[in-house]
């Protein structure tokens, strides 16, 4: 029982239900594991008492917690109406915003409310948006501080109905790529799409930094850092001091491009997998060589700006990054003086690799800078939203996130999701969740610059796993994903500082929330304004009869899709051979007859629900035809945004990603293809005619017939 009451203390449930009417308890030895995590000894008996006895003591004394919110206006939290009358509150504002000097209020005595009816008390004035300094001085003595949170009601929404594409940026190559899709072909891909197609965005996986090495992890869901982009994906050509290298230098350059010129034509015409580590070899030295060339006078200016806005915890990445160069990517193997960002000898290496520091924040500079090119080019097209950052769930405990913020990170922990109806044996994704305690006592200050430096140029972004502002299913290392445990965040927080930082860049929020969510999950993200993900295939009448849910029956707010990065493409679903595909690489828990027919029955419902709706005019066994009948199905729903993956819009059958493989599959390392398996280039794709065969069904009314038509390289009006 103190165990328990321990762990609820702490954000620990000890129990969850992985389907309806099923409860399962939280093995004692991982509830102890992970309450060490958080820096709660329960390793005993006695060890429990005292720990509980001090929490305890801790919630009962304590003024106010690490960090409030205030909704702007909505009626005050509890942390705030259970003030005692005749406490002082001061509000230090945040630097920059509205309120020029401290906001001083003082505690009324008030009358009992009426029931159900929450009201906003008359001694308080709001303070402006922003993140505050709050601290309250009550009349028996008492002082408490903490991080106030003044946030907007609702993060921005779209503009109107749009449309756009999703895309794994790596896999799209253009004619001048090197090897893999780069900052410049989305910007060429958003600015075509924009002026073209009438496109409202275009959606790209995390460009987060890759943790160094031979192989890298290909994932772009398990980075180094979330903070900073990688620079693989840079256009070398493009940075202005490429222009001024002088001999040696540019006979350097042009070698280096005919290595990627060769690189290319083995990935789009030789059957080649897309090879980040080449590219990056061949990138990496072409970066240095123009490294050399001096900045003009405002270039430089602009640098100093860069690197002052992003302080110390550029230096830390850089430093991180330097390191890795002489140690190697892990740094639990380094010399132990360098395992900590603030030791001596880390602060000596600073020193002693000021210019592979200054490289790396080089680099970091002139990826914000190509980022910041290509949502110009976006926006400059028409686009009403622009480009869809991707924020992954976590990073790789080896990256420099962890180095740089090891008193933020649950190091022994890892996150993943329970053991369910899908997947018996749970899943581990090798993932070091933040400490919840740790975030607040910071005022979550690691959240809100992460999320200030993706909104930057972004015009909207994607939360991976959007389930985890509210809890994260923590797997202690050496342990199976089935002995793991709920821990919760405070949502209200992680959902003000999200609301925050969105409202200040203008920027939407999605929230990908497929799967398992928690009851009332959905229905707090779209209070706020989080569009939600909803896949065709996946939106039944659960509730009810079971069957396709009708169009008009879709939430409103959410990004409507055919498909994702981790499903097959609508190809291979439509004609099963998505199911074939997990045949052969052993990963059917049932027969493939049986599969097989189960799908079939599945795909043939959701055709004949088409067909009943008249939207499949062409009729059966069409696959190109029936592919624009799941977007015009689409079309037809109220979904605020409709994402087309752009490998459906050339036929490509292969998934970018298959979950439950490794080496078994070319994870994050496929072109884009046609319908027959031949990559094609970014200029072939927004030639081809079944493209704008497809981008035309978007043009539709929400009858099915057309109101507008664009030929290729006309756009709608």
């Amino acid at each position: 029982m103190g165990l328990s009451r321990l762990a609820a203390l702490h954000g620990v449930a000890t129990s969850f239900s992985p389907s309806a009417d099923v409860t399962v308890s939280v093995p004692d030895d991982t509830v102890t594991a992970v309450l060490a995590a958080l820096g709660v000894d329960a390793a005993t008996p006695a060890e429990v008492r005292r720990s509980l006895a001090a929490a305890e003591s801790a919630a009962a004394s304590r003024l106010l917690p690490p960090t409030v919110v205030a909704w702007s206006g909505e009626p005050l939290p509890a942390a705030l109406t259970a003030l005692p009358a005749g406490a002082l509150l001061t509000v230090d504002p945040e630097p920059g915003t509205a309120a020029p000097s401290p906001l001083r209020m003082r505690v009324l005595p008030s009358p009992a409310p009426a029931p159900d009816t929450p009201r906003t008390p008359s001694w308080w004035t709001e303070p402006p948006l922003g993140v505050h300094r709050l601290t309250v001085r009550t009349p028996d003595r008492r002082y408490a501080t903490a991080t106030l949170v003044v946030a907007p009601d609702r993060v921005p929404q779209p503009p109107a109905r749009t449309h756009g594409f999703l895309v794994q940026l790596y896999s799209l190559l253009s004619a001048r790529s090197w090897g893999m899709g780069d900052l410049s072909d989305l910007a060429d891909l958003a600015a075509w799409a924009g002026r073209t197609l009438g496109s409202g965005f275009v959606q790209v996986n995390p460009l987060h930094a890759a943790v160094p090495g031979s192989p890298t992890d290909p994932s772009p869901y398990r980075p180094s850092s979330r903070r900073f982009p990688d620079p693989v994906h840079l256009h070398i050509e493009s940075i202005p001091e490429y222009g001024h290298v002088a001999e040696p230098g540019r006979a350097a350059l042009d070698d280096l491009r005919q290595q990627a010129e060769a690189l290319r034509e083995a990935v789009l015409n030789k059957g080649a997998l897309i090879d980040r580590d080449a590219v990056w070899a061949l990138k990496k030295q072409a970066l240095e060589i123009v490294h050399e060339v001096p900045l003009t006078p405002g270039r430089r200016a602009a640098y100093c700006d860069f690197l002052a806005g992003q302080g110390q915890a550029l230096e830390d990445h850089a430093l991180w990054c330097a390191l890795a160069e002489v140690h190697g990517p892990r740094w639990r193997d380094w010399p132990e003086g360098l395992r900590a960002p603030r030791s001596p000898q880390s602060t000596r290496a600073r020193t002693e690799l000021l210019g592979r520091v200054d490289f790396h924040c080089r680099l970091a500079w002139l990826t914000d800078t190509q980022l910041a090119t290509a949502q110009s080019a976006a926006r400059e097209s028409g686009m009403a939203v622009g480009i869809v950052h991707d924020l992954a769930v976590g990073v790789h405990p080896d990256g420099a996130d962890t180095w740089a913020q090891q008193d933020a990170f649950a190091l022994g922990m890892s996150v993943g999701a329970p053991p369910d109806a899908f997947n018996a044996h749970g899943q581990d994704w090798g993932l070091p969740p933040w400490r919840p305690d740790a975030l607040a006592a910071s005022g979550y200050a690691p959240y809100r610059h992460l999320l200030r430096g993706l909104l930057a140029h972004a015009g909207a972004l994607r939360i991976d796993h959007v389930m985890g502002l509210f809890r994260l299913w923590w797997v202690p290392e050496g342990r199976p994903p089935t002995e793991g445990a709920y821990v919760g965040q405070d949502a209200e927080a992680m959902l003000a500082v999200l609301v925050l930082e969105a409202h200040r860049a203008g920027a939407v929020v999605i929230g990908e929330d497929l799967g398992t969510v928690e009851p009332g999950v959905r229905e707090a993200l779209a209070r706020r304004g989080v569009l939600g993900t909803s896949v065709l295939w996946f939106e039944r009448d659960w509730g009810g009869t079971g069957r396709p849910l009708a169009p008009e029956k879709w939430r409103e707010d959410c990004v409507a899709t055919a498909t994702t990065h981790d499903l097959p493409s609508t190809a291979a679903r439509l004609t099963g051979e998505h199911v074939t595909l997990r045949h052969r690489l052993g990963l059917l828990t049932r027969g493939l007859e049986q599969e097989l027919a189960e799908d079939a029955a599945d795909t043939a419902e959701w055709l004949a629900f088409l067909a009943r709706l008249r939207l499949l005019p062409e009729g059966d066994g069409d696959e190109e035809a029936a592919v624009r009948a799941v977007h015009r199905f689409l079309r037809r729903t109220p979904a605020r945004m409709a994402g087309v993956w752009l490998p459906d819009t050339v036929g490509d059958r292969r998934p970018q990603n298959l979950p439950g493989t490794w080496d078994q599959y070319p994870n994050w390392r496929l072109p884009i293809a046609d319908a027959e398996g031949h990559p094609v280039t970014l200029e072939e794709i927004t030639a081809s005619p079944r493209l704008h065969r497809l981008m035309a069904v978007l043009a539709e009314g929400p009858d099915g017939a057309e109101s507008r038509t664009a030929p290729p390289g006309a756009r709608p009006s």
